[in-house]
């Protein structure tokens, strides 16, 4: 069941703004894919709150906080619009002991793992040093399940033009990264008919710059 406080729609409403003003939010159970679901340990909270009073009660006079209890830690590969808020809560309820998220922190997303992350400290020192690009994420990386080509000057220059290109290479392919050179992403494409390309996306860089920065995203 998605939580009250979440961006599910309720005639056309987002359901958080009905929750934020009190108004009653009526969901309905959707079916989500959990891929994986593992147990990382458990930790009697009574433990980590009163442990040394505990535990010198026991004779040993030191805080045990690894002792199964009521706060469990897991790790969960799940697919989107997965509300983990929602699955800890009703793992409570078929438990018959309740049970709520504490806390959460996404790892990965698609191609995107946490270690790809820099945290305002790192950007900042980059900003100074005039070395924020470094930072960025390289752009054949992005949109792993879509092949790649480069363009020569003559096919590029139609692409940003936003006409059709021809990309024998690739005649089986739906769509497909452009890149002129090896780190300027200039268009997605979309065959039309056989190896007929039609520009869908053309990004747009700052013309002083061939580093595909300060991009503008065209529909095309």
């Amino acid at each position: 069941m998605p939580p009250p406080f979440s961006a599910k729609k309720i005639h056309g409403v987002p359901a958080y703004k009905l929750a934020r003003k009190h108004k009653p939010v009526q969901l309905k159970p959707v079916q989500v894919e959990v891929k994986e679901f593992e147990i990382l340990g458990l930790v009697d909270l009574g433990l980590v709150n009163n442990g040394i009073k505990e535990n010198q009660a026991l004779g040993n006079g030191r805080a045990d906080n690894r002792r199964p209890g009521d706060r469990a830690s897991f790790r969960a590969r799940v697919a989107s619009g997965t509300y983990l808020r929602s699955v800890a809560h009703d793992m409570g309820q078929q438990l018959g002991c309740g049970a709520h998220l504490e806390s959460l922190r996404r790892t990965s997303l698609a191609e995107f793992e946490a270690s790809d992350a820099h945290s305002l400290e790192e950007v900042e020192a980059a900003a100074r040093k005039d070395q924020v690009e470094d930072l960025f994420v390289h752009p054949r990386k992005l949109l792993p399940h879509l092949p790649a080509v480069t363009a020569n000057e003559e096919s590029a220059a139609r692409i940003r033009n936003g006409r059709a290109v021809n990309l024998p290479e690739l005649s089986r392919a739906r769509q497909v990264k452009v890149f002129q050179g090896q780190s300027d992403l200039i268009a997605i494409v979309t065959r039309v008919a056989g190896t007929l390309f039609h520009p869908k996306i053309v990004l747009v860089g700052d013309s002083s710059k061939q580093t595909g920065t300060g991009l503008t995203v065209l529909g095309l």
